[in-house]
């Protein structure tokens, strides 16, 4: 098992802006870390899409909201009521600005006339600076803002390093006993009964590089959140717009195509994946030549799709 790499992998339950389409539904998507899994944003449907896509809804423990605009949050009431009726036990944690409490709560004070199975623990996010939201043994989660009309975080999904392999042949050569080997593999050197100091870098080799995700919902291209995005392996950047509505993505406080794939170049990141595809156009090959022309690693993402998160340059 040592030398198997865990999933870090993101699945796309959504891909429309404001107004769903017969064959688009609006922001959701399900990243696997290592077995653990986060809903980002909820909009209407996702709990039908999860379901298509066979995400385990006993998976979703922790739910991340980029904004309180309908299209990223009108699926939580039915989410939570479905939880409810599945018998959940678990506690459920959102991340979130903090008047989403304030929408959500006579919601389901109204549908349930006792208290819900499990507990629905809200933390507030912070809309002025970076701050780390979460984590646990495999993952940092980080929220930062964003430039949209109303308070909006993006999230940026860290892997914790794993430590490094031990070579057989070096245990063998040297003869380390077992007791020795954890101290080693946390970056301690060995000492041979002949009193020679062998270095931790000659007998590990790491497994892989930790790799990352970000995700930035409505946002105006804006170089403040450029550094909370800097060298991602996989990026996914709203893209509401072609060129020939640049005016209307400003006004609007959405990006195009080309600011999505500007902010990609200008942070470096290995791949730039984008959507919130607005309404008006039928096929979104227009906002993804035109994001490509400036970065060309770039792809628009489809209801079901599955992207690995890699190291940049694999």
């Amino acid at each position: 098992m040592s030398g198997i790499t865990m999933p870090f992998q993101l699945t796309i339950l959504g891909t429309s802006s404001a107004l769903p389409t017969s064959n688009r539904y609006p922001t959701a998507q399900v990243l696997n870390v290592s077995g653990r899994f986060f809903l980002i944003d909820c909009g209407e449907g996702t709990q039908t899409q999860m379901r298509k896509y066979k995400i385990g809804f006993s998976r979703i423990n922790h739910i991340f909201i980029s904004h309180l605009h309908g299209d990223h949050i009108f699926g939580l009431i039915g989410l939570i009521s479905t939880f409810a009726l599945i018998g959940r036990e678990n506690d459920l944690h959102i991340y979130s600005h903090s008047e989403l409490q304030k929408f959500l709560s006579p919601q389901v004070e109204f549908l349930y006339a006792t208290e819900l199975p499990f507990k629905i623990i809200f933390h507030p996010l912070n809309f002025k600076k970076e701050q780390k939201i979460y984590e646990d043994s495999k993952v940092n989660v980080y929220s930062f803002p964003l430039d949209h009309r109303i308070s909006t975080c993006g999230f940026r999904f860290e892997e914790k390093p794993a430590l490094p392999n031990l070579l057989l042949e070096k245990i063998k050569e040297y003869q380390i006993p077992i007791r020795d080997r954890q101290r080693i593999k946390e970056g301690g050197d060995f000492m041979t009964s002949d009193g020679r100091l062998i270095s931790h870098s000659e007998l590990t080799k790491n497994k892989h590089r930790a790799r990352t995700f970000a995700f930035c919902s409505d946002t105006r291209y804006n170089e403040s959140y450029i550094e909370s995005v800097r060298n991602v392996d996989l990026l996914y950047h709203e893209a509401t717009f072609a060129s020939d509505n640049k005016d209307l993505a400003q006004s609007t406080y959405h990006s195009t195509g080309e600011d999505a794939a500007r902010a990609a170049l200008k942070a470096e990141v290995g791949k730039l994946i984008i959507g919130h595809f607005s309404a008006r156009y039928k096929d979104h090959t227009v906002i993804l030549k035109e994001a490509q022309a400036i970065f060309p690693n770039t792809e628009a993402i489809t209801e079901g799709q599955i992207f690995p998160v890699e190291e940049k340059g694999q």
